[in-house]
């Protein structure tokens, strides 16, 4: 069997969902799993709806309530010319009728706790789901009987051992040739029951998990993008579709900004050994990109990405100087603080980090000034050149630098896992530099 997970720009519409149902259609045959998300713009449709019953506001809530109920009503309408069935009308209702509910129950104690936001934001996916397996006259499943999670709502994680015996209990039953099984992707329940949500991009995680449970043999995530491109094609247009990625390639760009990929997607794929293919919905028979675990090129560098801002922290004392201890004594304070270190960069007496822009920055430097100068530079971002042969090829960094010009290079360091090269340079220049860096190195990349 195999998985297969649509996005919210993908079943936006009536439209739309006729395009996705034509895909699943032509893969019956192998038994497909169809994992949805809502409605495009239907989660912070939910979302304002939640906030403003928080502030008391029931006649703003309800009016948000109304539109989202004649958006779905409009999407199953526009699809069955005979008329919204009877069974779809009546989940259509309930569900709604619980919408209502909720935000009447938020309004009144004037409280929006993330156990009861992940009850509102659930809805999203299951009026979608009804919608489309009524359509493609599919068993739908309700995900949160599946994806068994822990009590951290807003941000919950799968208890992967209960997915996969829940899975083989309410999934496999429905499973066959010629059948359609249509799910959630991004809700879960804890094991009481309690509905909660795997954070936002989570359902090309459920998507992952779901497929790992059930050994499908392919994952698909369909999207807007004919698969993973060699940089962002809003900087870079003549950006190019990477015919076959590496685990650790897309784990790597998925951390440092590529949009198309939830990092989280990638482990469970990579724990059982399923291949990933990134395709466009409404260019099925386009490129696309088969994420695997290894991949054999001549490529050095496959693919560019980065983020920001960030802010680089340059920590210097001359106790460093034959100490031992000192970087133990220095990452403390940020694990006190909570605060993630992106790249590190080491000298005889200095350390240079990057962290993300919203980091409380004054408790750390009154922590740091204890014992050591910090020197700030905000606005900056990180480059990343991601590739598995990066390392191994003589002159790239060469290569790499010389391609920038006058761009300047504030910070380098090579990924621990050695596919990794990153540069920090201004944010300002970051689309220059973006540009030049795919001219030279990845510019025929595919």
């Amino acid at each position: 069997m195999i998985v297969l997970k649509f996005g919210g720009s993908s079943v936006a519409d009536a439209a739309c969902m006729r395009q996705v149902a034509s895909l699943v259609d032509a893969a019956r045959p192998r038994s497909p799993l169809v994992v949805l998300s809502a409605m495009g713009k239907t989660t912070n449709g939910l979302f304002d709806a939640a906030k403003a019953a928080e502030r008391g506001d029931l006649t703003a809530a309800m009016d948000g309530q109304r539109k989202l109920m004649a958006a779905h009503h409009k999407a199953a309408e526009d699809l069955f010319a005979d008329g919204v069935p009877e069974a779809l009308d009546a989940a259509l209702t309930d569900l709604f009728g619980e919408l209502e509910l909720l935000l009447r129950g938020v309004a009144m104690l004037r409280e929006l706790s993330p156990r009861s936001m992940d009850a509102v934001a659930s809805l999203g996916e299951r009026l979608s789901t009804r919608i489309f397996a009524a359509y493609v006259e599919g068993a739908w499943v309700d995900a949160r009987t599946v994806m068994q999670t822990d009590a951290v709502f807003g941000e919950a994680a799968p208890q992967v051992e209960a997915v996969h015996d829940l899975a083989g209990k309410h999934l496999g039953p429905h499973l066959g040739a010629g059948r359609v099984v249509v799910t959630q992707g991004y809700i879960g329940a804890t094991e009481d029951g309690l509905t909660t949500t795997l954070g936002r991009g989570g359902s090309d995680y459920s998507a992952a998990l779901f497929g790992a449970a059930l050994r499908a043999e392919e994952v698909q995530i369909w999207t807007d993008v004919e698969g993973v491109l060699t940089c962002d094609p809003r900087i870079v247009p003549e950006a190019l579709p990477i015919s076959d990625l590496s685990f650790a390639e897309a784990a790597e760009l998925a951390a440092f900004g590529a949009k198309v990929l939830h990092p989280a997607t990638i482990q469970p794929a990579v724990e059982a050994g399923i291949p990933v293919t990134v395709r466009h919905t409404q260019k099925p028979q386009g490129r696309f990109t088969t994420i695997s675990a290894e991949v054999q090129t001549g490529r050095p560098i496959t693919a560019l990405a980065s983020r920001g801002p960030v802010t680089v922290l340059t920590v210097s004392s001359s106790r460093m100087l034959a100490q031992s201890g000192f970087l133990a004594r220095l990452f403390e304070v940020f694990g006190r603080r909570e605060v993630s270190v992106d790249l590190v960069a080491t000298a005889e007496v200095s350390v240079s980090l990057t962290v993300e822009a919203d980091v409380p920055l004054k408790a750390l430097l009154q922590d740091l000034s204890v014992f050591a100068k910090v020197e700030v530079h905000e606005g900056r971002a990180i480059i990343a050149a991601v590739g598995e042969r990066l390392k191994s090829t003589p002159g790239v960094g060469a290569q790499l630098l010389s391609s920038l010009g006058d761009i300047n290079v504030e910070m380098i360091s090579m990924g621990a896992n050695e596919i990794n090269l990153s540069l920090v340079v201004k944010q300002e220049s970051t689309a220059e530099a973006l540009r030049r860096l795919h001219r030279v190195l990845v510019g025929g990349a595919s």
